[in-house]
Order: structure tokens, then C-alpha cells, then sequence
């Protein structure tokens, strides 16, 4: 029944947004009224759609390179979700977490990690590549980024090492043709202001040179005691246009977070899932932070050099560091003997991390025909090296003063108050190499079916320098699908593929049994996906069987005092999901996404749970989840008004404590003061719920989720 309100309540969300006629708007932002060539962010010639005056198709996307090369989503034999730039702008979004609830199958885990059908993960890509500058507890900022492909089960064959729930593909910015601009000045509560600026287009006259910069900046002094967040972002790009169908795109990227009062843990909760402090504890002090500096450098050379033929050949190196320190919650106390724990002990952590990390890779695409039948061949191989250094010093609870829950004292701890350099230091230092090749085939026998099988091999190796420990190892990941469309607008689809994740560098030790072989991962799909009237009705449906095996546990045995490890883990996740992106009239548009996961330990040691798991079920996984955006815009006023809402159904945190269901609401209103000046005013939790994003264990307690937040932001766009 309570699944069954919070339907009823997302429905009425939405119906509450349709209290005005349908009217065409004056919006230029947003009608496709004219057809010009322009190069996609592939490179790709295609139709640009200019859109000047209403929300039709506002947050429609025709095609996704996420399945290797520039695709009609369509031909696509897995099911897969496509945020564009046109919702990240009305969702005031700033960073990966403010996008979960678009999707079906994603919700939030812990910092940059996410659940995804089942399973915890945080790899990510950034126009197919590797390089994550986010490292450990950063999340990743959206300030350059154009869309968000998020490709959904194992993706072995394409990508290489990963996490069967799927892939989530960053496609950032690049120069555009034309002369863009835009800037943004933005205030809101928490302290909250900052701004950014964006300029694009031809710096020669002929059009051969196009450049792209932008600076971001934000502050803010979050809900949490002793937070202040501030954020920079500067990011630069030229594209040297080589030829009628060839360019070479290079981009710089820098970020600096720093984060006070971080990093952040959870607020305790009682077994039942209840806070037992106000949302806003935090253990750490004001000289705590989290401090993060990346910076990234990217080449792609795009070219069509014959009919039916085009490839890239692209490279990807960023260096990241991120420094800490903060206080460690690590267990509840009775400070006062009444039987109620009224406190937390607390460590203090130092630590550093750098990591850098250098990809190239290269693909071509090849449509010839075959006996009279169309063909698409993929080729492609990538290889990635990563070097990962840690470090820390750690001060004991013992040391420290217990910090109460209900009225925390702050000041009494700190890293001046310790010599740091005379504790005992933690290190480790790893190195990892992986490449592979890949072939896919893409065959059509009519205009109605498509067969798409490929393969792909790895070979990866990994070495632990300060333990003297390495490991080296190979897999063949395969995918094949079929897809029958009935009509052009309309095709079902049925999909096996499989991934594969080496061990961790730790678990390859042979004193523990190592080197053992990667985690693979198998998947069986179908689904539905609809391209409705002329594109106005996109929805997806999909149900998947994904088992993961090989996962590491111990078996028993000890050997010299060490316990021994064993592949005897396997976990299979199963669900339905339901996307769906709707114009209901020329000014009033809806998204929808429903999910339903079942993710179980299918076999483990008696008594054992897997990482991650509690019992035979898997953390932070919820069974159910939905989430709704309604978009209607006013043509006489120039007035878009929007209300989201999300789901989550109960949960499990990774010490067994329940994580309560929740439902939030947003909202959001657009108002066009003139051709180039409009205003955003974003509202989060709007009944401001007090509710937890996601548990952890029962020391940290659960990760609560922001109170209302509001901002205004004022936009210019040339």
C-alpha cells in the first residue's frame, strides 16, 4: 500500500503541473523551427534543430555514442538512459548525484558510488575514455559537461573491466560552430552564491579554428556542522579543422575543490532507521577538509575519410590529488550510564591520495554492405595505465574526546593538537595496465531485423610495489543481440553480454591464495523502445537477469594465521525498468521512470555475507524506485514552471540497520526577461523531509539528505 501512495502521489505531481491550456510559448530556447548542418559532438554531421519557441521535444535525444560510435538509440540491443543538457539546465543540477533520480536502476550508495541494478560501483567514462579526476570521496561536477549516457548491464566487450549494473559516460563540451556565450550569477540560503561563464566559436575567419573557454565558481556553507564547500572549475578547448571530414579536438580541464569539515560520514541511526541526532552532526571539526586538485588533458581526432567509413583515435591523461583530514566516527558509548549511547568516539584520520592515469584508444566504423545487406563493423582497442599512491597517519580514539549527539562540543581536537609525523605511517603504492581489442558486427537483414554480435579480449596486470606482489591476467568477453522493428518508430530487443572485474591488487596476495581469476558478470535482456510521433513519445522498457560470480570469500582455512580466500561468491540481480519522456502538448512535458530490483547472494560460504551484502541481500539496494519531472511553459508570460519528485523504497545498510523509504519533491521556475536574460529559481525538498540518502555501517551511521535548499540563478545566453 505504501508503494501504492507514493504512485498516486508522483501521478498527482505531475497532473497538478497541467492547470493552464495548451498554448504555444515564446521561449526561443526550445521549438525546432530550421535545419542546418552542423557537426554533433562525435563529429558526426548532422541536422542541428534550432528551437525558438515552446518545450516540444526539449529533452529528446536522437542519438548516443555510449555503444562505441555514434548510434540511433534504437539500434541499440540494451537498454540505456540519455540526460541532456536542456535537463541538467532546468534541474539547476550541479553534480552527478543531483541527476540519479532520472534514471531507473541508479540510486545513491556513498559519495561518487552508486547503486546500479543491484550492485554498488563508481567507475566512470568521459567521452568513452577512462580517467576519472574524482578520485575516492570527490563526485564529479557537470559545469563542462553536454550529456550523460548512461548504458545499462555488463559492458565487457565495449569498455573492458567494469561493474555488471552498468556505465555511466560523461560527453563533455567542445568549441562550436557558431559564436555562443553565456554567464551565470547565482545566490541562494546556506550561504550559497558563485557564478560561471562560457564562450565558444571561431577565433579565425575562415572558420578552421574554433576555441571553447569557461570558468566556474561556488560557494556554499552546507547543512552539516562546521561544511563550507567551494568549487573551481576552468576548462579550455580548440578544434583545428584538418579537412572537410577530419578535426582534431584538445581540451584542458582543471578542477580544485575544497571541502571544510569533511570528509563527511553519516549521522548514527537506531536499528529502525532513526536518526539519533539532528540531521545536521557532523564528527569532524572546523580544521577538517577535503581538499581535491585534478587536472585533465584530452586529444580526439575525429575523420570520415571515405563514404561509410570514420574512426577516432583519442588520448587521455589526468593527475589527480586529494588530501584529508577528518575525525572517523568509530562507535556509539553511554557516557552517562543510563543506558541510552549519547556519544561517538572518534579518530583522527590524515591521508593523501594521488593517482594519474593515461588512456589511448582508437575505433573505426565501417558500413559496407554484405550480400546486398547493410553492415556496420566496429573495431576498436584501448589501453590504460594507472598509478595510485596512499598514504596515512592515524590518531587513536583513545586520544580523543567523545563527541556528544545531542549537543556536540566542538574545538577539542584537531591536527595541531597531535604530532602527526611521529605516528606510525600507513602506505601503499599500486600500479595497474590493462588493453584490449574488440570487434562488433552489426548486420541488417531487412528493414525489420538487426543482428549485433562482437568480442572482445583483455589483458590486465597489476603490482603492488611496496608488498612485492604481482599479478597478470587475460578475458574474452562476448555480446550479442537481436532487434525486430516492427515499424521505424518502434523496436524490441533481446541482449546477452558479460563484463569481467580483476581482483583487487590486496586480494592477489598469495599468502591469502592468489592470484585468483577476475569476477565476471553475464547478462540476459529484453525490452521495448518507442520513438512515438515524430520523437514526442520516447519510452523504454526493459527486464534483465544479471548473475555475478567468481567474488571472493573466505573459505575457512588458515594458513600461517592468514584466512584463505576462494571464488565461491555469486550474486544474481533481476528487475524490470520503465523509462519514459513525454510532450503531452507543444508547451508541457513529462519524464517518468519507474525500477524494480531483486539483487540476491545466490551463493556464498554458510554464515558468510559478501562484500557490500548483509545477509543474503545487498546494501543500499532498493526494490523499488521512481522518479517524475513535469515541465510546463506559459506562453504569455514567458513562464516554465517544473515539479520533480523521487522514490526510494526501504533499504538495508551494511551493518543490517533498515534505511527508511522516502519520497521528496522539487521544484523549479524558469521566467524569460528578455531574448537573452532569464531567471531560475530552484527549490529542493520542498516539504523539507528530513530522510537518509543512504545508510553505511552503524558507527557512521546513515547519510542524511539535504534539507530544503533554495537559489536563484540569473542567466545570460547570447
Amino acid at each position: 500500500m505504501k508503494t501504492l501512495r507514493y504512485t498516486v502521489l508522483l501521478a498527482c505531481s505531475a497532473a497538478s503541473i497541467a492547470i493552464a491550456p495548451a498554448a504555444r510559448a515564446e521561449d526561443r530556447a526550445n521549438t525546432a523551427t530550421a535545419a542546418e548542418p552542423s557537426r554533433s559532438d562525435s563529429g558526426q554531421t548532422t541536422p542541428e534543430i534550432i528551437v525558438t519557441g515552446r518545450a516540444e521535444t526539449l529533452y529528446h535525444v536522437d542519438e548516443t555514442s555510449v555503444a562505441r560510435g555514434t548510434s540511433d538509440p534504437l539500434d541499440i540491443p540494451q537498454s540505456l538512459s540519455v540526460i541532456n543538457q536542456a535537463l541538467i539546465n532546468d534541474q539547476g543540477a550541479r553534480d552527478a548525484t543531483d541527476l540519479y533520480r532520472n534514471i531507473a536502476g541508479i540510486t545513491n550508495f556513498s559519495y561518487s558510488t552508486i547503486t546500479f541494478r543491484g550492485f554498488r560501483q563508481d567507475r566512470v567514462y568521459y567521452d568513452n575514455l577512462r580517467g576519472d579526476p574524482f578520485i575516492a570521496f570527490s563526485v564529479p561536477k557537470l559545469f563542462n559537461i553536454q550529456r550523460v549516457e548512461v548504458l545499462k548491464g555488463p559492458s565487457g566487450m565495449l569498455y573492458g573491466p567494469g561493474e555488471p549494473g552498468g556505465l555511466i559516460n560523461y560527453v563533455t563540451k567542445v568549441p562550436t560552430e557558431e559564436l555562443q556565450a553565456s554567464a551565470r550569477a547565482t545566490l541562494g540560503n546556506y550561504d550559497r552564491f558563485g557564478g560561471s561563464a562560457d564562450v565558444s566559436g571561431p577565433v579565425t575567419s575562415d572558420g578552421q579554428l574554433l576555441a571553447r573557454g569557461g570558468v566556474y565558481y561556488e560557494q556554499m556553507d552546507p547543512f552539516r556542522n562546521n561544511t563550507r564547500e567551494k568549487s573551481l572549475i576552468l576548462d579550455g578547448g580548440l578544434t583545428a579543422k584538418l579537412g572537410e571530414d577530419t578535426r582534431l579536438i584538445g581540451q584542458i580541464t582543471h578542477y580544485d575543490q575544497k571541502n571544510r569539515g569533511a570528509r563527511l560520514r553519516g549521522v548514527p541511526t537506531d536499528d529502525d532507521g532513526n536518526f539519533l541526532a539532528d540531521r545536521s552532526w557532523n564528527a569532524n571539526e572546523k580544521t577538517d577538509f577535503l581538499n581535491l586538485k585534478a587536472t585533465v588533458y584530452q586529444a580526439r581526432l575525429q575523420s570520415a575519410p571515405a563514404d561509410g567509413i570514420s574512426f577516432e583515435l583519442a588520448t587521455r591523461y589526468y593527475k589527480s590529488t586529494e588530501r584529508q583530514q577528518y575525525h572517523e566516527p568509530r562507535g556509539l558509548i553511554d557516557t552517562d550510564n543510563d543506558g541510552i549511547v549519547d556519544a561517538s568516539r572518534r579518530e583522527l584520520r590524515d591521508q593523501r591520495r594521488a593517482r594519474d592515469g593515461l588512456n589511448f584508444a582508437g575505433n573505426a566504423t565501417i558500413d559496407r554492405p554484405v550480400a546486398g545487406l547493410d553492415n556496420r563493423i566496429l573495431v576498436g582497442a584501448d589501453w590504460y595505465r594507472e598509478k595510485a599512491d596512499f598514504w596515512a597517519h592515524t590518531v587513536p580514539n583513545s586520544e580523543i574526546e567523545p563527541l556528544s549527539l545531542a549537543n556536540p562540543v566542538y574545538g577539542l581536537s584537531g591536527a595541531s593538537f597531535y604530532d602527526l609525523d611521529a605516528l606510525p605511517l600507513r602506505e601503499t603504492e599500486t600500479r595497474s595496465t590493462s588493453y584490449g581489442f574488440y570487434i562488433q558486427d552489426q548486420l541488417s537483414l531487412s528493414e525489420q531485423w538487426l543482428l549485433v554480435g562482437g568480442t572482445r579480449y583483455d589483458r590486465f596486470e597489476g603490482e603492488d610495489i611496496l608488498g612485492d606482489e604481482d599479478y597478470t591476467g587475460d578475458a574474452w568477453t562476448f555480446r550479442g543481440g537481436v532487434i525486430f522493428k516492427p515499424r521505424q518508430d518502434m523496436s524490441l530487443y533481446f541482449n546477452w553480454s558479460e563484463g569481467f572485474e580483476p581482483q583487487d591488487v590486496d586480494s592477489q596476495d598469495t599468502a591469502v591464495g592468489g592470484p585468483f581469476d577476475p569476477v565476471t558478470g553475464e547478462q540476459f535482456e529484453a525490452g521495448v523502445k518507442l520513438a512515438l510521433l515524430d520523437g514526442k513519445i520516447q519510452a523504454n522498457g526493459a527486464v534483465y537477469h544479471i548473475t555475478r560470480q567468481n567474488l571472493l570469500q573466505a573459505n575457512g582455512d588458515v594458513v600461517d594465521g592468514v584466512n584463505q580466500l576462494a571464488p565461491i561468491g555469486e550474486v544474481t540481480s533481476k528487475g524490470f525498468e520503465l523509462e519514459v519522456s513525454a510532450d503531452l502538448t507543444p508547451n508541457w512535458v513529462l519524464t517518468a521512470n519507474y525500477a524494480y530490483n531483486d539483487a540476491k547472494i545466490t551463493d556464498t560460504v554458510e554464515g558468510q555475507s559478501l562484500t557490500n551484502a548483509v545477509g543474503d541481500r545487498f546494501a543500499n539496494a532498493p526494490k523499488h524506485q521512481a522518479g517524475l519531472w513535469s515541465r510546463y511553459q506559459f506562453a504569455a508570460t514567458g513562464t516554465a514552471i517544473a515539479l520533480g519528485s523521487e522514490y526510494v523504497s526501504k533499504r538495508l545498510s551494511l551493518s543490517g540497520q533498515k534505511v527508511k523509504p522516502y519520497v521528496i519533491f522539487d521544484a523549479s521556475v524558469i521566467q524569460r526577461i528578455n531574448d537573452n536574460l532569464s531567471l531560475l529559481l530552484r527549490v529542493d525538498n520542498l516539504f523539507d523531509k528530513t530522510y537518509a540518502a543512504s545508510g553505511f555501517v552503524d558507527r557512521t551511521g546513515h547519510f542524511p539528505g539535504e534539507p530544503r535548499t533554495v537559489f536563484a540563478e540569473l542567466r545570460w545566453d547570447l
